[in-house]
Order: C-alpha cells, then structure tokens, then sequence
C-alpha cells in the first residue's frame, strides 16, 4: 500500500506522462524505483504509458477497457511480444531451425 505523499506524488509524474509533459529524471527514477517494488505503483505507470500512446483512448472504448483490466503491452516490443505481419512470419517462427536436443534442460 502507498502512503498518501507517495501516491499523490506518482499521480503527477504519470498525469505528465499521460500529457506528454516533462518529467524530472530524479522522479522518473524515484517512479520506476517505486514500481519495481510495489505492484500498485507498476500498474499506474504502464496505464499512463498507454494512455500516453494512445492518446484518442476514450472512456468505455476497448481500449480503455483493456486498460483498466491492465491487460496489453506499451508498444510493439511490450514484454517481449511482436506481432506477426503475415502468414510467413508464423509459419517461420514454428519452423525455426533447432538443434536435436533442444528439449533438454542445461
């Protein structure tokens, strides 16, 4: 749980997030310090990073649904995920070439 200073404070740096104004890098550190270890404070900054790319985002769309669910990526490259740009791309990433013993453990 957040103390009152702490959340009043990570709800200014992600509403200038959201803006798209400037945020001091000694507050985006202290935010993403926060975030590493609380879970609260994580989910407010990846759903101002959303609204923040996805600025024509409005309320009860999917989007801000999906959103307040915590559900999606920020980008492209969120966590990892790409998305495919066609049915080669799939095909190629389940025939990838692949040594005989790569079900091993190390």
């Amino acid at each position: 749980m957040l103390s009152t200073s702490y959340r009043l404070k990570l709800e200014y740096i992600c509403k200038c997030i959201i803006v798209g104004a400037d945020v001091q890098l000694g507050d985006m550190i202290w935010a993403e310090k926060l975030a590493k270890v609380n879970r609260h404070a994580a989910t407010m900054l990846r759903q101002a990073r959303r609204k923040a790319e996805n600025p024509d985002m409005e309320p009860g769309s999917m989007d801000d649904f999906l959103n307040q669910l915590d559900i999606g990526g920020i980008g492209n490259d969120a966590k990892g995920i790409r998305g495919f740009n066609s049915v080669d791309d799939i095909a190629e990433w389940f025939h990838q070439e692949r040594p005989d013993d790569w079900r091993q453990r190390d």
